[in-house]
């Protein structure tokens, strides 16, 4: 990648700061502090003025914002960044296993600490900072570009989501996009003897949906000094077990598809060859990842249950017991689809079944666009065996909230980390690295540029 001039300085000042405002989000909002969004706010326009007295800017629902940069030429459909302004909040009673204090914004000369410097506030100043260098720099976009900055993403599926709010305004005014792009993939070196020696950018052009099921079994309640041989608590083990044993069926979808087909054909040894047309093996394949949790969850919906109660006493039988099963549905298993899982892993116990929140696997997004090909392009300038690949993003992103107005979502994050970072978001001593600041705010510069050519 070509680096840009960018004022690192005022990047890595910037990010401290925002770090230091604590913008939680919490499934019920009335424990939001929704004055530290403001905060937030006003510390944005602060920090680059030239970006908010230049642009449009809208406030969305409780804490949303639309940056809109109007460009020249109205025939071009514009382009679109979605960041989001929230962060989750620090697990009690681990404030003390942080290296630097969660809110601290510690700049060590290496590292910027803090919940929220890599999910997603570094993300969404680099897209800023970019903005506001471009600005200084004279430049004026032929195409429109939107900014459009979520408040609630962290509550996945959440009832009163910014982001599908902002889009539904964009989609009553008509506005279509080019493209979108969302946080998600990264960028890597990999160096796999005799296998493959390259520079790999992970786009991901699809997500898996999701779903939050609560099943409640009923049992005998009364005194725990004469129990019936299963309680309602024995009773939902056994079925958790059983749904634990009947998992959902590996397939392989077009993303993954694509991801093999694209690496095989970088690689050199019999292995690419065999990847380059993973339909072949496809169940060979599907088998191998299913062994590992990591790789699984590429090709089948996961089932992960997370939380159970019963009685509310250690002497009490429960009447009943309840536990919440997480799933990340693949494309082509619907919420209908796993509920009639579970109705039928379920039919020879007293038991109900209810939805909490979900939402559908996303759409996939094609890959032969001016988009996808600008990532690969601005990977490519200046190394060798360098590219793009899609896949299918895991996790769960605003951008599914935005089909309704673009083809061309595009979740991917310009930054390299080293394995031991990618797990700290979410976690104790997630940091950003401050090498990371010149490769992030040269990418969305570029990516702008290239977008108008």
């Amino acid at each position: 990648m070509k680096l840009e001039h960018v004022n690192e300085e005022r990047f890595a000042k910037n990010l401290s700061r925002a770090i230091q405002i604590a913008t939680i989000s919490h499934e019920d909002e009335a424990d939001t502090d929704w004055t530290k969004f403001k905060e937030f706010h006003d510390f944005l326009k602060e920090a680059y003025p030239k970006t908010f007295s230049t642009l449009d800017v809208e406030e969305v629902g409780r804490a949303g914002l639309i940056l809109h940069w109007k460009g020249s030429d109205a025939s071009l459909d514009p382009i679109g960044f979605l960041a989001h302004q929230d962060v989750v909040p620090i697990a009690p009673g681990t404030e003390n296993d942080w290296t630097n204090p969660p809110f601290s914004g510690a700049n060590d000369g290496t590292f910027i600490w803090g919940r929220g410097a890599l999910d997603m506030k570094s993300h969404l100043l680099c897209i800023i900072e970019a903005i506001e260098t471009l600005l200084e720099e004279g430049y004026a976009p032929k195409r429109d570009v939107y900014v459009c900055l979520d408040y609630n993403e962290e509550i996945v599926a959440g009832k009163d989501n910014g982001a599908k709010k902002i889009a539904a305004l964009l989609h009553e005014r008509g506005i279509h996009f080019d493209s979108i792009l969302d946080e998600g993939g990264g960028s890597m070196d990999v160096h796999a003897k005799k296998l493959l020696d390259a520079h790999v950018t992970m786009v991901g052009v699809a997500e898996k949906g999701y779903a939050d099921y609560e099943i409640t079994v009923k049992g005998q309640g009364g005194h725990s000094s004469f129990p019936p041989k299963h309680t309602a608590l024995g009773l939902l083990a056994e079925l958790i077990t059983k749904i634990e044993n009947h998992p959902f069926e590996a397939r392989f979808t077009s993303p993954v598809l694509s991801m093999f087909s694209t690496i095989g054909s970088h690689m050199t040894s019999p292995i690419g060859t065999i990847l380059k047309h993973p339909g072949i093996l496809k169940s060979i394949l599907a088998k191998a990842m299913k062994g590992n949790s990591f790789t699984a969850s590429m090709v089948q919906t996961s089932t992960a249950v997370t939380m159970a109660s019963a009685s509310p006493a250690p002497n009490v039988l429960p009447e009943s017991a309840s536990c919440v099963i997480n799933f990340r549905l693949l494309q082509g298993d619907t919420l209908a689809s796993v509920q009639a899982h579970l109705e039928n892993l379920a039919k020879d116990y007293d038991a109900s079944i209810r939805l909490i929140k979900g939402k559908e696997a996303s759409a996939v997004s094609p890959i032969d666009t001016q988009a996808f090909h600008t990532i690969d392009a601005i990977f490519a300038e200046g190394q060798e065996n360098a590219f793009c690949t899609p896949y299918l993003l895991t996790a769960c992103t605003d951008s599914y909230h935005y089909e309704c107005v673009c083809e061309n979502l595009y979740r991917f994050s310009p930054f390299s980390l080293p394995s031991e970072l990618t797990h700290t978001p979410h976690s104790t001593n997630e940091r950003f690295p401050i090498d990371q600041i010149l490769p992030g705010v040269s990418f969305f510069m570029q990516y702008i540029r290239r977008m108008d050519a």
